[in-house]
């Protein structure tokens, strides 16, 4: 432990592991700690079944009709990965995809006036959805047509949009889209939160819904994919990545002080050892001092017997619930998998329902997302803080990674890791540098 490190990492979450699986590859001598005995911090998955109830502080232990406790792997943070998006393209760089297997999400659908509809993404979809009229149908596709064919660098594709200065609500008006299709289209397709985006250039919802498209047309069902054996997998398969290159795990280790000098990180104390560092990555809660609470997030954990109605009996989906639908600022969202992925006991189906805090009550928040899932068996609700960096880290060395938001993919976290990349090294993040060399086939150079 008494040794140097280029850097050490403190937390085993995802924007964790994933840094510290890059900082390896690209040479430098990492030092991964967690305080934990499992990987994946906020974002692990919980198994045995008896060990979320233990969680939970549920005074039962699961009764037996919820199957084998070992069965199950449930996840703390509820997230798909877009099949066109950052992560996957992170996890084919670095080939951790062969520690992984994944599944294709069977359906995203978004909530309008009480009732449940597939979200249309396509021509045909859209001409064949009840979400629209006839005459709204003819607007809407033409609208995706423009998108589809939208190139930032051909003048020629824009027809009247400036990309960088026209608002996305000046091109709704554009296209006459009514507020139903302007609502499915920037939080279902676009995957936005709230409605800030209207008012902003059109550019970047323009290749949201690009990469929701693309993505969707990689498998066919949906835009998603999700790992067998739950999200828990993810940090897992990026520390054995680290740990090929030369990276130190070290799982239940304490810290009992991250030492600076002279303003600046220069190591960790642990155990009343000292492990030295140049910089120091972590997650907010090793360093409260250091973070500021920006909001809350509820998400609530519920086990069913049953898929969700509307759904066509599909084992794993996506609702969305946008904000206007019940005169909110932000949306709701219900992230369903099942059995087929290895997280449940045999025809038990996890549904995780989770927003941006706006009240005091959360829990009414929520109730009509859990309104759509019932029966529900069992419910584990948490309330989590969010907490972001009061600094950029260039002075101190120390950089911290927001706490995971609610959106029901990992753009948001990604984006965090790049911003992370480059405050860290002064360069630009660029998928090359999470290549393997050439000739470690296996992770190991040849002799």
């Amino acid at each position: 432990m008494d040794e140097e490190y280029d850097v050490i990492v403190l937390g085993t979450g995802l924007t964790e592991c994933i840094l510290s699986g890059i900082m390896s590859v690209n040479g430098k001598k990492v030092l991964h700690m967690d305080r934990n005995p499992y990987y994946g911090g906020e974002s692990s998955s919980i198994t045995p079944l008896e060990e979320l109830y233990k969680r939970f502080d549920l005074p039962d232990s699961p009764p037996e009709s919820m199957g084998r406790g070992r069965d199950w792997n449930v996840d703390l943070i509820p997230k798909f990965l877009m099949a066109n998006g950052q992560l996957v393209k992170m996890l084919l760089y670095t080939e951790v995809t062969r520690y992984l297997d994944f599944k294709v999400v069977e359906g995203s659908f978004v909530y309008k006036g009480g009732k449940i509809y597939k979200v249309p993404s396509t021509e045909a979809e859209a001409l064949a959805s009840n979400l629209m009229g006839m005459f709204e149908k003819r607007r809407f596709r033409k609208f995706l047509v423009f998108v589809a064919s939208f190139d930032e660098n051909d003048p020629k594709t824009f027809e009247g949009v400036d990309p960088k200065i026209t608002t996305m609500g000046e091109v709704y008006k554009k296209f006459d889209l009514g507020q139903d299709v302007v609502d499915f289209t920037g939080h279902a397709l676009a995957l936005y939160r709230t409605d800030d985006y209207l008012e902003q250039p059109c550019l970047e919802t323009i290749n949201r819904i690009k990469l929701y498209s693309e993505s969707l047309a990689r498998y066919g069902k949906s835009p998603y994919l999700y790992p067998l054996y739950g999200l828990g997998e993810l940090p897992q398969g990026f520390a054995r990545l680290s740990a090929i290159y030369g990276g130190t795990y070290m799982l239940n280790k304490p810290v009992e002080e991250i030492v600076i000098e002279g303003g600046h990180v220069v190591g960790v104390k642990s155990e009343g050892e000292v492990a030295r560092c140049k910089q120091l990555i972590c997650d907010p809660s090793y360093i409260p001092d250091r973070v500021k609470k920006v909001g809350q997030v509820i998400r609530v954990i519920c086990i069913l017997s049953h898929p969700i109605e509307s759904t066509n009996d599909a084992n794993s989906c996506q609702i969305i619930i946008p904000q206007n639908q019940l005169n909110r600022s932000s949306d709701i969202y219900v992230c369903m998998i099942s059995y087929a992925h290895n997280v449940a006991a045999q025809g038990k189906y996890i549904a995780i329902v989770s927003t941006t805090v706006e009240t005091d009550s959360p829990e009414a928040e929520v109730e009509p997302a859990l309104e759509l899932i019932k029966p529900i068996d069992e419910k584990f609700v948490a309330i989590s803080d969010l907490y972001e960096p009061t600094d950029d880290g260039t002075e101190s060395q120390i950089f911290a990674s927001r706490a995971y938001d609610a959106t029901t993919h990992f753009e948001t976290t990604c984006n965090d890791i790049k911003d992370i990349y480059k405050r860290m090294t002064g360069t630009d993040f660029d998928f090359e540098n999470m290549k393997r060399k050439q000739k470690d086939v296996f992770g190991e150079d040849e002799p």
